[in-house]
């Protein structure tokens, strides 16, 4: 037989038998997906309008359920009707079983950033973060219009560096994830950074009260804690003075005094001196530090009470209920102060238990 022919015969041999081929170079990891370098997960407007009906509907039939007016079925109802139908000892709270509007669950998507043509509308789109960079050019072209008005004040020869600043106590920088939820981008440290450090430059001119409005856009009002304290009325004896009364406790011993104003600084404690009931020296500084924190030692006279655990613990239930009542004479600004040095806080250690 001719050579070509053998050749051929054994290549149809050969390409007739199925052998099994295995690509070892192609990896089933390969195929799956990197949700991480994805990024968020992008919902349409349908979808979020279909979630929203539903939630609607699931609305009404729980309020049907607990025999309440779907009508002004509030989110709080919701929460207090979920806690009830599906009790849960969960520690982390997020792992609990909830219902909120889809708006506070999905997060929030910028709307179509290019139009029919695929053409962008904003010429930092290809940046990635055109929101962020925007706001740059923004704060940046805010500190070149200070620098203008001072280049003018100089000509005018009305310069001057002691001009009205910005008031910013009782508020703080908005924080790398405040912006972020601003912005609808995910920003980096450094990205936050570095807006940080452009809008302290222009706090930090001359003239910056011109932009206070744009200032405050990015400071977050803190709320002062002293406020939530209940201040006691002050009470009246017969004679006219001043006393108040308020209560501590520190573990198991409660106490309850009676803070007289225009007094000599005589203490007792449960009928007795206060030198002869706490005959440590520790447990006396404890005692007397809210009046010299305040600077009103020998106003008062002090009548207290105590029971309950030992000594130590007593002086600071003591310590607190003397805090509480100093209240009544102080000012906004030193509650403040004794918030701030942990007067006002209840110690919230227990006694350990018994070790066999």
């Amino acid at each position: 037989l001719p050579l070509w022919l053998i050749v051929s015969a054994t290549m149809d041999a050969v390409s007739s038998v199925k052998l099994p081929v295995r690509q070892i170079y192609v990896s089933s990891s390969l195929w799956k997906k990197n949700l991480a370098a994805a990024g968020p997960q992008k919902f349409t407007q349908e979808f979020i309008d279909k979630q929203v009906e539903e939630f609607e509907v699931g609305k009404r039939h729980l309020a049907n359920m607990m025999e309440e007016d779907p009508e002004t079925f509030t989110q709080e109802d919701i929460d207090r009707s979920i806690a009830y139908l599906f009790p849960s000892g969960l520690f982390e709270k997020r792992a609990r079983p909830f219902m909120k509007h889809p708006e506070e669950i999905f997060p929030k998507q910028t709307a179509i950033q290019w139009d029919a043509k695929g053409r962008p509308f904003h010429f930092l789109f290809y940046t990635g973060k055109q929101s962020y960079y925007s706001l740059l050019h923004d704060v940046y072209e805010k500190i070149l219009a200070i620098e203008r008005h001072q280049d003018k004040m100089r000509n005018k020869g009305l310069f001057t560096s002691d001009t009205k600043q910005i008031l910013l106590t009782g508020s703080r920088w908005l924080l790398k994830e405040e912006i972020e939820e601003n912005l609808v981008e995910n920003i980096s440290d450094q990205d936050y950074m570095r807006l940080i450090q452009l809008m302290e430059k222009l706090l930090s001119m001359p003239y910056c009260s011109l932009e206070k409005e744009f200032i405050l856009k990015f400071r977050k009002q803190l709320e002062v804690q002293s406020s939530k304290y209940e201040i006691p009325a002050l009470q009246y004896d017969p004679q006219g003075v001043a006393f108040s009364v308020a209560d501590g406790r520190r573990k198991t011993a409660k106490a309850s005094i009676t803070l007289r104003d225009s007094g000599s600084g005589n203490i007792t404690i449960n009928g007795r001196n206060y030198l002869h009931y706490f005959p440590v020296l520790q447990n006396r500084v404890q005692l007397m530090f809210p009046l010299l924190f305040v600077g009103m030692m020998g106003r008062f006279d002090i009548e207290g009470s105590v029971e309950g655990s030992g000594h130590s613990a007593q002086a600071g239930a003591l310590r607190l209920a003397i805090s509480r009542a100093l209240l009544s004479f102080v000012s906004e600004g030193e509650v403040e102060k004794m918030r701030q040095a942990g007067l006002l806080t209840a110690d919230p250690r227990i006694r350990e238990r018994k070790k066999p």
